[in-house]
This record gives structure tokens, sequence and C-alpha cells, in this order.
């Protein structure tokens, strides 16, 4: 499934359209540039979530636990962009939350999918990423990159966790106002595949 949104505000909505099919032990696995937005993303899926703290990017710290203010399940933030391979993301000991947790991992692809075989793979892509990738003539000046907030959402889930959820979360995402989704790619593949993506990484 891919997503396409026009402003940032549409990504806040989205982010709470999605947490509202979440549920304790969901994995979500966040791929995307430098300044995507997977923090933003992240930060709006705490708020509908309604759990404490403020949601930062959490680098240096690695990984942080919000817990609910509701008696929902806590948001486990993860960073694991300076981890350099699966043990050093298996000495965060983050299986032991998994169970009671709402977990995601900002670029953990190739690393995150060990934890679970039934995750959700979250790409986001800003809209001048694509143009530079699809066409080197295209001219975008700096003021563009800074100024356009589009950007493409693409969703897969993986694993048979996903196979009843993931439809009614394409249906909620389609709903909203302004929000634009294809449904070209598969939106679910079974768990082996993510399975032998993790072994060849």
């Amino acid at each position: 499934m891919r997503v396409h949104l026009e402003s940032l505000e549409q990504m806040r909505t989205f982010a709470a359209a999605l947490a509202e099919h979440l549920r304790a032990g969901d994995l979500l696995i966040l791929t995307g540039n430098l300044g995507a937005g997977k923090t933003t993303f992240t930060q709006s899926l705490g708020k509908a979530l309604d759990v404490a703290g403020r949601i930062t990017s959490p680098t240096f710290v690695i990984a942080r636990e919000h817990p609910s203010r509701s008696g929902g399940p806590a948001l486990v933030h993860v960073d694991a962009y300076r981890l350099a391979d699966g043990e050093e993301l298996e000495d965060l000991d983050l299986d032991s939350e998994l169970d009671e947790s709402i977990t995601v991992v900002e670029w953990g692809a190739g690393l995150a999918e060990q934890l679970s075989s039934d995750h959700l793979d979250i790409t986001i892509t800003p809209v001048w990423d694509e143009a530079a990738e699809g066409n080197d003539s295209v001219g975008i000046d700096d003021e563009d990159e800074v100024e356009d907030e589009r950007r493409t959402v693409d969703i897969v889930g993986r694993g048979d966790a996903w196979i009843e959820r993931l439809p009614a979360v394409e249906a909620a995402v389609s709903a909203l106002a302004g929000v634009r989704v294809d449904d070209s790619a598969p939106a679910v593949l079974p768990a082996e595949d993510s399975a032998n993506e993790g072994d060849e990484s």
C-alpha cells in the first residue's frame, strides 16, 4: 500500500489513523533518509497512543520507553542508526518489552526483523528524493526541499498478524481527507520472506 501525503499535517493524521489499529506486541520498522519524517511520524503516533514523555530522535540514547497515560501499551522508540549489527540490537534486550509494547525502530531495516516475524515495514520518502532518483536532470533547489512537505509512505505487512488487520488500516487511511492511497504493491507478505531477508542482510 502506498500513501500519498501532501503535508506534515496529513502525516500526523495518517499516523493517528494507523495508531487506532495497533496493539501491544506490534513492531514497526521505519525506513527513510534523514529529514524524511520518521520522527514526526513517531511523535504523532505517540500522541495518538496517549503516551507520556516528549518523543525526540533517540540517536544518542538508542531506545526510549514512553509509558501510556491511559492504560494502553507503552511506546518503545528505537533508533538503530548507530548500531553496527543485529547483535548490538539484541544487547538492548527489546525482546523483554516487545509483547507488552508497541515498538518503533527507525533505521531498522536489515536489523529489527529478528525481533518479530510479524511486523510493519514503513518507508517514508519525500517527493524531492523520488524526483532525484527518477530523473537526475530534475532541477530542485534547496529552498524547494525545505518547503515541500509532500511524502509517499509505503506500508507492507509481514506475517500472519497483518493479513486480517491491514485491509482495515488501508480503509481507514483511504477515508482521510485529501490522502490518496495506491494498492498496486502487495500489502502483506508472509513472515518467511521477512525472515529470509533478515538472514541475507
